[in-house]
């Protein structure tokens, strides 16, 4: 099934908010324009720039009314920008997603085909109710497809939600516990969100798992690699069994993922890809949070890419631990931010080097002749402690509680270092750095620096006895699981 979404900043959403909601109680009615991001299962449209009318181009007189100029010079502008057109009004009185009146649909359908003629991209309706909550809809062929939600992404993220598409599903028996932390409504907004885990290893299937006890809905696990008998050291849940058959980690993810889940209807999907393959990036773009979990510079580039780009909040985190040369800890440093509109992103906080990411493109950080003649060490194998995992998959989850529920009415902090030898915790004074190219292609969607490639992970096969065990394994979780 696909499906449709719009996403905008916070800042864009503070901006139609000023105007739409207005002191005497009015409606109100503006413009704006919007780029696509493509994702395997649903496309987004991404608002760009918020397009108020100027004298003379609109008409408020209880309803909104806008003047066929108003939509050519959007249009025309849309058109040069390679962008389309959102007509946006607004219902005062109106609570939740809001349906359209017949008057609202014959005010958008008027404009829609002219729209589509001159920016050859479909118009998008949407709708702002009184208490700030969004409906949108994709007019195709003469007709309204209504999108299954609306994101406002800044240092919190905000849902919308079509209750007809993705119904509201809590289990208040053994979910009590976490609904009296937040609240019904906000918990039966935030178990809607669509979550992708991308690197299922040590940190990863610690953050799947909690996920999928705190309720989520739906959850996504992508990584491209197999579980060895040296993973289980940090791996917890990953049995020996796993390590000989050489089990996906995306399938240990997803075992273990049911089993925590307290929903009671529980999607988890496994993408055994790459995040920097086309498919895996087209995957990635169907959800509304990242965890990135990954140990490597290329994925991390990616994943930052499109925080910004496709306006999905993508939360990093990773553990560096230096030891003696003679053995022995010298210390540990943990950290974690989010990277989101309205904050630095990986590469501004020196999380992502981009000529390590050009060395890992190139296939040199995995050629033994390359690092020892580099004089470096390799980026697999450094060390790693499971009790020390713990901590960082924990400082994830906090990001994302404080994105989606945000206590005391603040949104994700600055990103934070914690030094283990004195225990003391940083928030790091970064800022964007001039010139960003990251941060300057905010909402471009499908126009975002492409660094997908084609790559070994795309060889991967599963053999018979592998997929037969996998499909064995399932059945006895699905038989022990139906008791619960």
């Amino acid at each position: 099934m696909h499906t449709h979404s719009v996403a905008m900043t916070a800042t864009d959403h503070q901006d139609l908010t000023r105007h739409l909601l207005r002191p005497d109680g009015q409606e109100d009615i503006c413009l704006a324009t919007y780029s696509v991001s493509t994702g395997a299962h649903r496309t987004s449209r991404l608002i760009t720039s918020v397009e108020l009318p100027r004298a003379g181009e609109r008409e408020v007189h209880g309803n909104a009314s806008i003047t066929g100029g108003y939509v050519l010079r959007v249009a025309a502008q849309a058109t040069r920008r390679g962008s389309g057109v959102v007509m946006l009004h607004s219902h005062p009185g109106g609570r939740g997603w809001q349906r359209m009146s017949t008057q609202d649909a014959d005010a958008e359908s008027s404009y829609a085909d002219l729209v589509q003629q001159l920016t050859g991209m479909p118009l998008v309706g949407m709708t702002l109710a009184g208490n700030e909550s969004w409906s949108a809809r994709v007019w195709t062929e003469g007709r309204a497809e209504w999108a299954a939600s609306v994101r406002r992404v800044g240092r919190t993220l905000v849902t919308s939600w079509n209750d007809e598409l993705i119904p509201s599903i809590a289990d208040t028996t053994t979910q009590a516990r976490t609904i009296s932390a937040w609240g019904e409504a906000l918990h039966r907004d935030i178990t809607r969100l669509r979550v992708l885990v991308v690197g299922v290893g040590s940190v990863g299937l610690d953050v799947v798992q909690r996920l999928a006890a705190t309720g989520i809905l739906e959850i996504g696990v992508m990584d491209f690699d197999r579980i060895e008998t040296l993973n289980r050291d940090r791996m917890i849940g990953a049995t020996r069994r796993d390590a000989r058959l050489r089990r996906p980690k995306v399938d240990v993810a997803a075992r273990l993922a049911r089993q925590a889940s307290t929903a009671k209807t529980f999607t988890v999907t496994r993408h055994h890809d790459s995040v920097c393959s086309p498919t895996g990036l087209a995957d990635a773009l169907d959800y509304d949070v990242i965890f990135s979990c990954v140990d490597r510079p290329w994925p991390r580039a990616v994943l930052n890419t499109v925080a910004y780009a496709d306006l999905i909040p993508v939360i990093d985190g990773g553990i560096a631990i230096d030891v003696f040369e003679s053995g022995g800890m010298r210390g540990a440093t943990r950290r974690a931010q989010t990277a989101t509109p309205e904050m630095p992103c990986l590469a501004c906080t020196g999380q992502v080097d981009m000529t390590e990411v050009a060395l890992e493109m190139s296939g040199d950080l995995d050629d033994p002749e390359y690092i020892r003649r580099a004089g470096r060490d390799s980026v697999s194998g450094r060390p790693n402690v499971a009790a020390l995992c713990a901590a960082v998959s924990g400082s994830q989850l906090e990001q994302f509680v404080s994105l989606v529920a945000h206590p005391a009415g603040l949104g994700v902090p600055s990103a934070l270092r914690f030094s283990l030898a004195l225990h003391h915790l940083e928030h790091l004074p970064h800022q964007t750095q001039p010139y960003c190219p990251t941060e300057s292609q905010i909402a471009v969607g499908d126009a975002r620096t492409d660094l997908r490639r084609d790559g070994s992970w795309q060889h991967f096969r599963r053999g018979l006895r592998g997929r037969f065990n996998e499909v064995v394994d399932y059945w006895l979780e699905a038989i022990a699981n139906s008791g619960r």
